[in-house]
């Protein structure tokens, strides 16, 4: 009510001031009409937008293609809410809650252990596990060597002084710590101990804040070849190099192979470090207590686990689990 009156008093203060032009001509009555028209369209959207509820869901980057496709399907159902989303490394996104005390209803992570470690109990009771992926990576067709790399020399390939690759800041996305993961996996599959060195020390400059920043970089041949998710490669279109199953940390009948690598990541607070152990990818989605739209968030995962939903995740290149 405070915003409408003080329309009503702005529109009487114009009409007062155009009393006088109004007796002067047709032209100036017509300007008048039309920023009286304006005004009231500005105050008709302000009143529109009020009456929606905004859902705001932080989620993985590798999220942002199906996110958005189930954003549009479930603002077609439920034409009362907004559904508001911002993309960025899982751990970002995290760290948006307990650093940044941002306001957050949904927080869908690339790896459900992001929440635990970090949102759980303070700003989570749990997670559900809803998707999974794995690791490959993607070229094009114009990358250097690209019609010679295979799954058995990848790691000589991205060792050249000629070739330039990329991958996601560890401390900021799942994906970045499981890229280090997969060259220590890769370490013991072809027993050579020095590749997971070897790669780190190179390339650092293309490191960024999550995976998907990556791709600009890689379409305008800044980069050769990058560490990504398979569905990411997928709904861009890329050529990817498929990695073996005891390296792509897509199977979690290896588990015990996986669990055998670690890398440590910067914890909750400074100087404290997680310990994240290999092992099969698993996406998380979960509440958050502070959430002041439960019954919009509860709505949303509703629809998400709905035979809707999950067909629009596994036609973006993930399959859909439900462990719980």
């Amino acid at each position: 009510m405070p915003r409408r009156h003080k329309a009503t008093k702005f529109s009487t203060k114009l009409l007062r001031v155009f009393f006088v032009p109004l007796r002067l001509g047709g032209e100036l009555f017509k300007l008048f009409l039309l920023l009286v028209l304006f005004f009231s369209s500005c105050q008709n959207q302000q009143t529109k937008s009020k009456s929606k509820t905004d859902l705001i869901i932080f989620h993985a980057g590798s999220l942002s293609v199906p996110f958005l496709e189930l954003e549009k399907e479930f603002e077609r159902l439920h034409p009362d809410i907004d559904v508001v989303r911002e993309a960025a490394g899982s751990i970002r996104c995290a760290r948006k809650i307990t650093d940044l005390q941002r306001d957050c209803d949904i927080i869908a992570s690339a790896d459900y252990k992001v929440i635990e470690d970090f949102l759980i109990p303070k700003y989570a009771d749990s997670v559900i596990h809803f998707a999974s992926n794995e690791m490959v990576i993607i070229y094009q067709e114009k990358s250097r060597f690209a019609s010679k790399i295979t799954a058995n020399n990848w790691y000589e390939v991205l060792q050249d002084e000629q070739v330039k690759y990329g991958r996601s800041d560890p401390n900021s996305d799942p994906c970045g710590y499981r890229t280090i993961l997969c060259m220590k996996l890769a370490e013991k599959y072809y027993l050579d101990s020095g590749i997971t060195e070897k790669l780190i020390d190179k390339d650092s400059r293309y490191i960024r804040p999550k995976a998907s920043d990556l791709i600009a970089l890689l379409e305008i041949g800044e980069l050769d070849y990058v560490f990504e998710y398979k569905s990411i490669a997928e709904q861009f279109g890329f050529p990817y190099l498929e990695l073996a199953d005891s390296i792509n940390l897509s199977n979690p009948d290896l588990n015990k192979f996986y669990n055998t690598v670690s890398i440590e990541i910067n914890g909750k607070k400074p100087g404290e470090l997680i310990t994240q152990v290999g092992k099969a990818m698993i996406y998380g989605i979960s509440t958050l207590k502070n959430s002041t739209n439960l019954s919009a968030a509860q709505l949303f995962l509703d629809f998400l686990f709905s035979e809707s939903g999950q067909a629009i995740i596994e036609k973006n290149g993930q399959k859909f689990i439900d462990f719980d």
